[in-house]
């Protein structure tokens, strides 16, 4: 008998036929096992479950079930022993790109990831939590409440995963920036350019104790909602780190320097009090020694979004803008950390944002990298980041995939490299009997790499449509390659209208992915004008990104809370003004 498991096992035997499904079933704890592990024994006379602790005997019940399910009239007999690469295997959601998600949506999103045997749960923060005395940041942004968090970190709890504070404390702070009454904590409060003749607003915190002083002050009124003792402080992409307030300590001691010992100025006090602390890697890559002179209880989070072997073009452009990002993925990543012996998780991410529709290809390839590097590099944690660069204009279901497919590596790579992901999908998440929905969001997460153009980060279909995001376009596309990028968008709407997913949320899902294609069709479009093919002239354009936008608009409503909306379209509201 050939039995379906999700996640696969690292090690299973099936034998012949066993007892009637039903009977009772033997718990026992095994300390043998590796922690969360778990093992299945059923023969003649009936079923064991080993576990190595709660989460393994969790594991091991929904592991029985699975069999079960399949086996209406004898189980098979069978010895199966499964145990996770990884001890932590997290999924981290960007709240603060405009779409800030429902509590039915969040709900949705723990089922996924107990499914998947993901374990902790972050919600990207940098405006949208209330916080008690700074209404004036998060005001129009439908943020999530003390309450909300709550109620979620209950949840959560209840399905075995750990919610974990996430706040960013010194880079990606615009949104605070930008209000008169916080512009004297920039580094640079006019703004700066990265590059000449590319303006950004203020977004890093001067590194001073003031500044220290007010993140940790929230971390304070954050960090009680939370059951946890881990917290993500975030504080990557400092770009700015240098060219104004610090200037002078930086020309002295360096960037990398002078940002360790502001990290040290929010970190030690909060691992002083017990906390595991958690931040991103980039600005200390090129100095990794530095990372030793961070209190212990702090963590480095490694992350990295592409798969190995990026266009050369990118380095260029990565280096004017101060980004230390091997072009080789995390083989070439993942050791610099480790060799230092610094705690340290690996982080690739979902490929959907800056893509409309997803890039899955890349996505798999990216989690395998990171799965597989670093356990040789000896990372103890796996953090699958979901961002909404651009305004988060992809819906949630894009992220599905990636998601299912990313806990199963983080559990036993080689056992799950090779999944399915559409039909898992199809079976596990949308019980779609057609199996055409799942191959639909395959077929999408596939056309943004066949226009001719070679990108990084991103969808060239997303930068034509609304040009202005982070992803990096090389080359031009051929009018031959994009029309045949429109038919395959246009065959797979047709599958998506075809399906009939029995899920709870089917419809929706059905709803937004055709509307997140016509995203795509619409930039492929543009696309193909700008290449010398026939493409629809602009009034047709017009009508059909007004009406894509209300598209945006109700899809959004479904999922999502209302603020940002607005912002998020406005982005949209540019190309159509284009239009004349």
């Amino acid at each position: 008998m050939d039995l379906d498991l999700f996640p696969r096992p690292h090690h299973i035997e099936v034998g012949g036929e066993g007892p009637a499904p039903g009977g009772p079933v033997t718990e026992r704890p095994d300390p043998g096992l590796p922690a969360q592990g778990f093992g299945i024994d059923i023969g003649p006379d009936g079923v064991v479950v080993f576990h190595a602790d709660e989460a393994g005997r969790r594991y091991g019940r929904r592991t029985l079930d699975q069999i079960v399910a399949q086996s209406p009239h004898r189980l098979p007999t069978l010895q199966l022993r499964d145990w996770p690469d990884f001890p932590v295997r997290g999924y981290m959601l960007d709240v603060s790109r405009n779409r800030v998600p429902t509590r039915a949506t969040l709900e949705r999103l723990v089922d996924l990831m107990a499914l998947a045997r993901i374990n902790q749960f972050q919600l990207y923060t940098e405006h949208t939590f209330a916080y008690r005395d700074h209404e004036v940041v998060w005001r129009d942004a439908s943020p999530i409440t003390p309450e909300d968090i709550r109620w979620l970190d209950e949840r959560c709890r209840a399905a075995g995963i750990e919610l974990v504070p996430n706040q960013n404390c010194f880079g990606h702070m615009e949104r605070w920036l930008a209000h008169p009454g916080y512009r004297h904590r920039a580094e640079t409060p006019d703004g700066f350019e990265p590059v000449p003749g590319y303006p950004r607003p203020a977004a890093v915190l001067a590194p001073t104790q003031d500044n220290a002083d007010f993140v940790l002050a929230l971390l304070a009124e954050l960090m009680p909602n939370f059951s946890s003792h881990r917290v993500n402080v975030g504080c990557d992409e400092t770009f700015e780190l240098g060219m104004g307030a610090s200037r002078g300590a930086v020309e002295e001691r360096g960037k990398a320097a002078v940002y360790v010992e502001h990290l040290r100025r929010i970190v030690g006090p909060l691992t002083a009090s017990g906390r595991e602390v958690q931040f991103w890697d980039d600005i200390v890559r090129r100095q990794p020694e530095l990372l030793r002179t961070l209190p212990a209880g702090a963590v480095a989070v490694a992350w990295h979004y592409d798969a190995p072997g990026a266009p050369d073009q990118v380095r260029e452009v990565l280096d004017r803008f101060g980004v230390d990002l091997p072009l080789a993925g995390f083989a070439e990543l993942a050791p610099r950390i480790g060799e230092t012996g610094f705690p340290f998780w690996v982080a690739p991410g979902t490929s959907s944002w800056n893509s409309l529709v997803g890039r899955i290809d890349n996505a798999v390839a990216n989690l395998v990298d990171a799965a597989s590097a670093g356990q040789e590099a000896g990372a103890g944690g796996f953090l699958i980041t979901d961002w909404g660069d651009g305004g988060h204009l992809q819906p949630p279901s894009i992220s599905f995939g990636p998601l299912l497919f990313g806990g199963a590596v983080s559990w036993a790579l080689e056992s799950n490299r090779g999944l399915d992901v559409a039909a898992e999908l199809d079976h596990r998440v949308f019980a779609d009997a057609t199996g055409r929905l799942g191959g639909a969001l395959d077929r999408l997460g596939r056309v943004w790499g066949a226009t001719g153009q070679a990108t990084f980060n991103g969808s060239p279909l997303d930068a034509a449509l609304a040009p202005g995001g982070t992803g990096f376009v090389i080359g031009k596309a051929e009018a031959g390659k994009v029309a045949a990028v429109v038919e395959e968008i246009e065959q797979a709407m047709a599958a998506v209208e075809g399906a009939a997913p029995a899920c709870t949320d089917g419809d929706v899902v059905r709803d937004e992915i055709v509307v997140a294609a016509r995203l795509a069709r619409h930039g492929a479009w543009r696309l193909l004008g700008k290449a010398g093919g026939a493409a629809p002239g602009p009034d047709r354009l017009a009508a059909d990104l007004r009406e894509t936008m209300d598209g945006v608009a109700r899809t959004w409503h479904a999922r999502s809370r209302p603020g940002g909306l607005d912002d998020s379209l406005s982005r949209l509201g540019s190309t159509l003004a284009g239009y004349g």
